[in-house]
């Protein structure tokens, strides 16, 4: 049980004490009515004594009485009707609420910290009220009056006649039959004649005559003369006199109401009000509130059933008028301390002199008649032992006995003179007398089984055992269990077991019983009274809370129940109090049924009390957490709350809207997207992808966009980002950079994604959805700033906001909704969150199945007209921060700046058409589309440029327009190449051409991936397009490429914010595979072109079909082959087959061989050459076939851009031994590119297609074979880690053999057989010459060794055979020289002989080490010697 102000003694002492009467007469009453009190509240305050009282036993022992309380209450000669007691400790309830303020007693239990009142001043009021309204009872003498004031006024004209009259009204309301209330205590009531005497008006001297002659009637004991009204009331107020009696009067007991003296007490009630039970204590009513014994406490109610403000009674009201009409006037306003302490004077005289000497007569006349009649010994006092120390009968139990609730003693029994004279005993704190008195009466009445007798006997023995002082017994609870026992089931008298209850509950809790005492409080909770199962439940709560260990969940349970109770008794607020002090215990465990069930209640109770904002939180805590209720449960809860919502909203309309707490919105995910949505494709037209929000975020793809926006930037800015450069990001979501405020452009929409999820099992219905905003409205351009303009979402001159009428979010679905502002000025926007009208639909729980798009539908689903206005904002997190070690060590989290754009001026919009863009092509092939320009916005756009990771898929050709435009033929059969008729004579020769790679957008020091969009005039007007030509070549590896293509462009006006734009596609591509070719380079053996120079060269081409029938091709043509250099050509075709054209079926291969010269014109073009096999040659050095090759050839120029600023930094010193190597090293190199051109026929749907395309193949060294695309490399065999860190040791570069080989290059020329007639002469001589040939560019020194090496094997290979003349010789060639050395070979007999036998050494001038060139790759000069 809670904390109590009294202890438990004083509570039950203060709970029994002698009942005074008081009967005044009319005079007397006005007097005292000065006050604006009654006699009997006069004297209430001062009914406690302050001093010790003594008084003699039976035995003539001296019993001591502390703290002795009398009550003096008014005649009421009608009882209390059981409505009024019910109505009355209704009202004492509802009054009594916990102080505002009031500290709550804090209590931690394990997990638990639980904020509970540590007092509970209502169930004290409760109690006192009803043990001071029970009425009094013939089984026990507690109630009855045990004397009788008789109050008279001094300023009455004959005082002494007046006292008799009263003393005779008196007599007869105690001794006249038709007065059965109230109860007197013995025959001979105790008369105390007091006479009032007014000081303000009475006349002093008459006063104190009248009392002497009432001292000579009644004796200076039995009256008294009290002065009162020692001042006017109506003087000034200077003098504060306290006011005693209010604390007194609040309470408002039964016994003090005058009304009962003139009229019976009414109480409207319903009709069963009046309908009693047997004791007349208590009815059917059960508080004045119906039961319905079905429904179990916890049980919600009907979940259909929304709010009433009518159920709610103000119970208090007539304590409230009461107080009003007591509080108008102040009480004893008459009075002074002086008539204080007279009245305080007056009761002790009382007691001392009257009452007290009285009771203790009584108390030796009972004692002595009790021993006369049973025969007994001198005094009770003294037979105690011996009734306690003889054998003792086994008493029945309770359900033995008969039930003979209704015996009735006559007055006089002997067994109602013990209980007597144990009363008395009682009152009068002689607990150890009444103890034996009350245990002899119990033997006698449980004998004659007088039940009722019984338990009251009982009762009181267990209490005045309680109370003895030093505890000489344990506190029998066993008889106070029985006594409710037989109250509650005998004798069905429940207000009686109450106080039973009520008694037991304090002692066992003042012995710290707690579970007994709840035990206790919980047996006597039934369906009678709400209000007293409501009291004793939360009392029973208190218990668990309060013992050794802690019984939390048991305390919410039973406050739960309480509440309940409490609810059904019309105590709305206490009801509420007790669902939130256990909701303290069930809130965030888990218990998710229980908390909605408790936050229902809480809101129930709260919209009821008016306490909205409360309803309006509990209710929201039903929704958003993760309820298990059913769909039906839940549509019940969301209707409650719009309810409740409307409500509060409806109190002040014009307030800011309310937070709502549906549906869940998740802001991380929010999305905001900057631009048009894109046209969709139109036939052959398909727009550009660019970005839109149905595209799923790639980081990686993301990463590209920006290096290629980074890329085009900084070649635009040359060669350099600027410092303000922002990459411009389309759609910004979790992933990306939010941490600068992202850029929008006026009169262009701005979408933002908000991601709703409803997290119940009913759909919910938002209408009127828009976005709230603020925004401040700024002049980029100007350093005035406009004033700020929040929330102006009605506002369309500033931002355009686009609503939703209806969006549907059906059970458990997360649903996006795409929300757009269209702002018409520049400045600063702020978007906040999202407004809308959050309502249910009708039949909610069938639409579980509907599709959840269908709700977008204007007018489709129907509301059931309850909806409130609300929003929700959308806060989102930044990322953590990790940067700096503060950081890492703290958490902090940067801005999030995705819902703050700043609008800018006005920039360009272009959209971009591809026409016949493909989807699929062949590797290499060619093939022309068109792009259409179109700027939709109102400035106009330039500098369009595009850039791709993949230069090499497109082209727009070349700068040049004599290169671009297409030649009739070419456009009759459809060509994208431009080509012109060959003469036949001119098959298989070239035919030469030259360009330059400027002309084409590549060359030193550019970027190959920045392309600029030959735009005319270079600028695109507002609304206008252009139509441009661009040629697509299919990547060389089969399978599915994507290819990204990002323009760029600006507008003609610079602005602050923004520079320029950019528009994204991304082209899908299938290529599947056509073509492989690899080819080869040698030099010729034939030192000697026509022109007498050396360097001719052998090109070895193989071309094979490696095209599977899958695509449809039929078969591949090779037209042409064409080679681009600036230092070699190709010649001529030197196959050996005379087909004019070169056909391959699958998997068929072709060998080609051509002869490669050198070129005469200057190094800055290039030289095209082109060998034509058909009757029409593709001009090579024209677009799209030179722009393809350039492109191709983009990252080699890159390459030797570097080296050659290498070597001019390296021209001022001395050449090193790299530098030497580097020269030997390029006598093998060549530069020579072969491209070459097919055409492929396709059957397609019974038609035939002709396809063409190009293959480019990059010659650069000697002897090395080359292929059309990169080989794939094979994985090397897994080996062992190596746990050691190589040793650094450079080794010093060598040339290879082969690269030595090809510094001097040698030929023979002699003839192939000689003829010499040995038998003439012994010796043959053949003239030979040696040809020496410099390969490289520098000077070079070269020795000859002709001598023969001596080894056997030597002589087997070159036969015998001498050179004549010098076996050495020295010379220096220059660059590119060709020298002819004339020698002589001596052959003594015939056969065959090799004269590849010179050794031939050479070393750069400046060089001291000499190489060795080998002859390996030199065909064997065999000779024929014949003998004539």
């Amino acid at each position: 049980m809670a904390q109590c102000v009294q202890s438990v003694q004083e509570f039950i002492q203060d709970s029994f004490v002698p009942l005074v009467a008081a009967l005044r007469s009319e005079e007397a009453e006005r007097l005292t009515r000065k006050n604006n009190l009654s006699f009997a509240e006069l004297v209430k305050p001062f009914c406690r004594l302050t001093s010790e009282v003594h008084m003699r036993d039976p035995n003539n022992q001296l019993h001591i009485i502390k703290n002795l309380k009398i009550a003096v209450n008014n005649i009421i000669t009608h009882p209390p009707q059981p409505g009024a007691i019910r109505k009355l400790l209704n009202d004492v309830v509802s009054v009594s609420q916990p102080a505002e303020g009031l500290v709550a007693n804090v209590i931690t239990a394990g997990d638990y910290d639980l904020n509970i009142s540590a007092t509970t001043p209502w169930f004290e009021n409760y109690r006192e009220c009803f043990l001071q309204s029970m009425p009094a009872s013939d089984h026990e003498f507690l109630n009855h009056y045990v004397a009788c004031m008789l109050v008279v006024s001094s300023s009455e004209p004959e005082p002494v006649e007046q006292f008799l009259k009263l003393s005779q009204e008196q007599h007869r309301i105690q001794h006249s039959s038709e007065y059965l209330y109230p109860k007197w205590f013995i025959p001979n009531t105790l008369k105390y004649y007091v006479l009032l005497h007014d000081v303000s008006t009475g006349e002093e001297q008459r006063a104190d005559s009248i009392y002497e002659e009432m001292k000579q009637r009644y004796g200076t004991q039995g009256c008294y003369l009290l002065k009162i009204n020692s001042r006017v009331s109506n003087r000034g107020t200077d003098e504060q006199i306290p006011d005693p009696w209010s604390q007194y009067l609040q309470k408002n007991s039964i016994q003090n109401q005058d009304c009962y003296e003139d009229c019976p007490y009414t109480v409207i009630s319903n009709k069963s009000s009046d309908h009693l039970i047997s004791d007349g204590l208590d009815s059917e009513i059960k508080d004045g509130l119906p039961n319905n014994f079905k429904t179990h406490p916890l049980q919600l109610d009907h979940p259909s059933g929304s709010l009433d403000s009518t159920d709610y009674t103000k119970a208090a009201t007539s304590l409230q008028d009461s107080k009003k009409s007591n509080s108008g006037m102040p009480h004893g306003a008459c009075l002074t301390l002086t008539d204080h302490d007279r009245i305080r004077q007056f009761i002790q005289e009382f007691t001392f002199r009257g009452l007290l000497p009285h009771i203790e007569k009584t108390i030796r006349q009972l004692n002595d008649q009790l021993i006369s009649r049973k025969g007994l010994s001198r005094s009770l006092f003294s037979a105690t032992k011996k009734w306690f120390s003889g054998s003792k009968v086994p008493e029945k139990s309770i359900n033995e006995l008969k039930n003979t609730s209704g015996l009735l003693y006559p007055p006089e029994a002997p067994e109602l003179q013990i209980r007597k004279m144990a009363d008395l005993c009682f009152l009068v704190q002689h607990y150890e007398l009444a103890y034996s008195c009350y245990h002899t009466a119990k033997k006698d009445f449980l004998n004659d089984q007088a039940m009722l007798y019984a338990a009251g006997a009982l009762e009181m023995a267990a209490v005045s055992a309680f109370l003895q002082p030093g505890a000489p017994r344990p506190y029998p609870a066993h008889y106070m269990e029985t006594a409710i026992q037989t109250y509650r089931d005998i004798c069905k008298n429940m207000v009686l077991a109450e106080r039973c209850v009520l008694l037991s509950a304090e002692i066992l809790k003042s012995q710290s019983k707690y579970s007994e005492a709840a035990a206790l409080l919980i047996r006597l909770t039934s369906e009678d009274s709400d209000l007293r199962s409501a009291l004793l439940l939360e009392q029973a709560a208190h218990c668990f809370i309060n013992m050794k260990s802690p019984m939390v969940r048991k305390f919410a349970f039973h406050m739960i129940l309480a509440g309940h109770r409490f609810s059904k008794a019309g105590q709305k607020k206490h009801a509420l109090r007790c669902y939130c002090q256990a909701m303290q215990v069930y809130k965030g465990k888990g218990w998710s049924l229980a908390e909605d069930h408790i936050n229902f209640t809480i809101g129930r109770q709260s919209f009821t009390l008016r306490q909205l904002d409360n309803a309006v939180s509990a209710f929201r805590h039903i929704l958003i957490n993760d309820s298990k209720q059913s769909p039906a449960q839940q549509g019940a809860f969301l209707r409650e709350y719009l309810y409740v919502y409307k409500n509060v909203t409806q109190l002040s309309p014009d307030g800011p809207l309310p937070q709502l707490p549906l549906p869940y919105i998740n802001s991380s995910a929010t999305r905001v997207f900057f631009g048009h949505d894109r046209r969709p494709a139109e036939g052959e037209k398909q727009a550009a992808t660019h970005v839109s929000l149905d595209q799923e975020y790639d980081s990686e793809s993301s990463q590209q966009w920006k290096e290629l926006e980074e890329q085009v930037v900084s070649a635009v800015n040359k060669g350099v980002i600027p410092s303000n450069f922002q990459p411009t990001q389309f759609c910004l979501n979790h992933y990306s950079d939010n941490s600068k405020f992202p850029l929008a452009v006026i009169e262009e929409p701005i979408i933002v994604e908000v991601s709703f999820r409803n997290p119940l099992k009913v759909p919910l219905l938002l209408t009127d959805l828009s976005l709230l905003w603020k925004f401040q409205p700024k002049d980029f351009n100007t350093k005035h700033e406009g004033e700020t303009k929040e929330l102006g979402t009605c506002d369309g001159a500033m931002i355009g906001t686009e609503a939703i009428a209806e969006f549907l979010i059906n059970s458990e679905e997360t649903k996006v909704a795409r929300l757009k502002l269209f702002p018409h000025q520049t400045g600063e926007l702020h978007i906040l969150g999202v407004v809308y009208d959050l309502g249910t639909v009708q039949g909610a729980v069938t639409l579980d199945g509907i599709d959840p798009s269908v709700g977008l539908q204007t007018g489709k689903f129907v509301s059931n007209g309850l909806s409130v206005r609300g929003r929700q904002d959308l806060e989102i997190q930044g990322p953590r921060l990790n940067n700096t070690k503060e950081e890492k060590t703290s958490i902090k989290y940067g801005p999030d700046r995705r819902l703050d754009p700043i609008i800018t001026e006005e920039m360009p919009l272009l959209e971009v058409f591809f026409i016949n863009f493909p989807t699929g092509l062949l590797c290499g092939e060619i093939r022309k589309a068109y792009v259409e320009f179109v700027n939709v916005s109102k400035c106009p756009l330039t500098a369009l440029k595009v850039v791709s990771k993949h230069p090499e898929f497109f082209t727009f050709g070349g700068n040049t327009a004599a290169l671009t435009p297409l030649s009739p033929s070419a456009s009759e059969n459809c060509s994208a190449y431009k080509t012109v008729v060959t003469d036949p004579t001119s098959v298989r020769t070239a035919l030469l051409s030259s360009a330059s790679s400027v002309d084409f957008g590549v060359g030193p020091g550019g970027q190959p991936e920045v392309i600029n969009v030959p735009l005319p005039d270079a600028i695109l007007l507002p609304g206008a397009s252009v139509q441009l030509p661009m040629w697509l070549r299919g990547p060389d590896e089969e399978g599915v490429h994507e290819i990204n293509f990002l323009f760029y462009y600006e507008s003609i006006k610079r602005h602050s914010k923004m520079c320029h734009r950019v528009l994204r596609h991304t082209a899908v591509i299938c290529t599947s595979r056509s073509l492989h070719i690899r080819a080869t380079v040698c030099r010729s053996n034939a030192l000697e072109d026509e022109e007498g120079r050396g360097g001719n060269m052998l090109v070895f081409v193989d071309v094979e079909n490696i095209n599977t029938s899958e695509t449809g091709v039929k078969e591949f043509h090779i037209v042409q082959v064409s080679s681009n250099s600036k230092h070699w050509k190709l010649q001529k075709s030197v196959s050996i087959s005379e087909d004019k054209d070169t056909k391959l079926a699958s998997r068929e291969r072709a060998k080609l061989c051509f002869k490669a010269v050198r070129c005469k014109n200057s190094e800055e073009n290039y030289t095209f050459a082109d060998i034509v096999f058909g009757n029409e040659q593709i001009i090579s050095s024209a677009s799209p076939c030179a722009d393809f090759f350039f492109q191709s050839l983009s990252t080699e120029f890159k390459r030797t851009h570097v080296q050659s600023h290498t070597h001019a930094s390296q021209r001022a010193g001395k050449q090193s031994f790299d530098e030497t190597v580097r020269l030997i090293q390029r006598c093998s190199e060549v530069d020579l590119n072969i491209v070459v051109l097919w055409k492929a026929y396709v059957v397609e749907d019974s038609k035939q297609l002709i396809l063409e395309g190009q293959h480019h193949v990059a010659l650069n060294t000697i002897g090395k074979e080359a292929f059309s695309f990169p080989q794939k490399q094979e994985l090397p065999e897994m080996v062992l880690l190596k746990f050691f860190r190589p040793e650094n040791t450079p080794v010093p570069a060598r040339p290879t053999p082969e690269q030595l080989s090809n510094l001097i290059k040698t030929s023979f020329h002699y003839p192939e057989s000689f003829s010499h007639s040995f038998h003439q002469k012994s010796l043959c001589l053949v003239p030979v010459t040696l040809l020496l040939s410099n390969c490289s560019q520098a000077v070079v020194d070269v020795m000859i060794d002709l001598r023969h090496k001596t080894s056997p094997e030597a002589l087997e290979i070159h036969g015998s055979f001498t050179w004549l003349g010098q076996t050495q010789y020295k010379l220096q060639l220059k660059s590119q020289e060709v020298y002819s050395l004339q020698l002589k070979a001596c052959f003594v007999h015939t056969g065959v002989y090799n004269l590849g036998t010179p050794r031939v050494f050479a070393k750069l001038v400046d060089q001291v080490t000499l190489f060795e060139t080998s002859q390996q790759n030199s065909m064997p000069a065999l000779i024929i010697i014949n003998n004539i």
